[in-house]
């Protein structure tokens, strides 16, 4: 197995993965570093202890989709083959069998494929939950997508997305310190809605970065809320131009008035 380990800036540099917190880049590099010639990582748990990372750093690695989680707990860098090239001389085939449930793209970005994807993926950190996070993509083509419904009304009937609502709201949580549960009907009600609009997983993830940026120890903290970050202004959200964190020495402005008449 080789003993160098290259990273492409392409994605190390992406607003997506600086947006990360530090621990969770950390844990990243160091994952990276100690993956087989493939990319395939069987021990990543003592890894994460050994550096001293949380369990949510592991689980935004995840939801992030920098990394892919195997039923028996190993995992792969998704981005391997773009990091590293490996000389036919020097380079170790992976003796993991979870190499036939991956398919490479045309972008040399491992995937889960299609026809091998197992019924449930468990978190490698140890969660209260049983998404099946490898199996999804988080863009319009993913299995199972919502936008066949034509309603923009958020669903009062049933809890129709639980793997998402599980996904986002634990990505607000860890960005804004809040403890929001993914069981409050409300919230269900406004993830459904935007889902129903053809908004994407990775929508909600960008939404939740650009107004912790902005509101962060500001008076708008109070705002980083599901009502108000997925409510009727979200199309505004994901669009706007990311800003700053608001000076508030002179108090509320303009923008800062109209988001509280929006959002009572």
């Amino acid at each position: 197995m080789a003993e160098r380990r290259m990273f492409a800036k392409t994605i190390i540099d992406s607003d997506l993965f600086l947006d990360m917190p530090m621990s969770t880049q950390l844990l990243y590099f160091h994952l990276t570093m100690r993956a087989d010639d493939d990319g395939f990582i069987n021990n990543p748990k003592k890894i994460q202890r050994i550096v001293g990372c949380s369990d949510d750093d592991m689980k935004m690695l995840i939801l992030k989709q920098f990394i892919l989680p195997f039923e028996s707990g190993i995992i792969v860098i998704k981005h391997w083959k773009i990091h590293n090239y490996i000389r036919s001389d020097r380079y170790k085939p992976t003796r993991f069998e979870e190499k036939n449930l991956i398919t490479l793209d045309e972008n040399m970005v491992y995937q889960m494929s299609t026809e091998c994807q197992p019924t449930g993926i468990p978190m490698v950190a140890e969660m209260d939950t049983q998404d099946r996070l490898g199996k999804d993509r988080l863009g319009k083509d993913r299995l199972g997508k919502v936008n066949n419904i034509m309603s923009g009304k958020p669903d009062r009937t049933s809890s129709k997305h639980p793997e998402e609502y599980e996904k986002i709201i634990s990505y607000l949580n860890q960005k804004a310190n809040t403890n929001y549960r993914t069981s409050t009907k409300e919230t269900q009600q406004f993830i459904n809605a935007r889902l129903s609009e053809g908004y994407t997983v990775e929508d909600f993830f960008t939404v939740i970065d650009k107004k912790c940026t902005e509101w962060l120890n500001t008076d708008m903290e109070r705002y980083l809320r599901p009502k108000t970050l997925f409510g009727n202004k979200f199309e505004s959200y994901v669009n706007q131009k990311t800003a700053n964190k608001k000076d508030n020495s002179d108090g509320f402005n303009a923008e800062d008035y109209e988001e509280l008449l929006n959002n009572f």
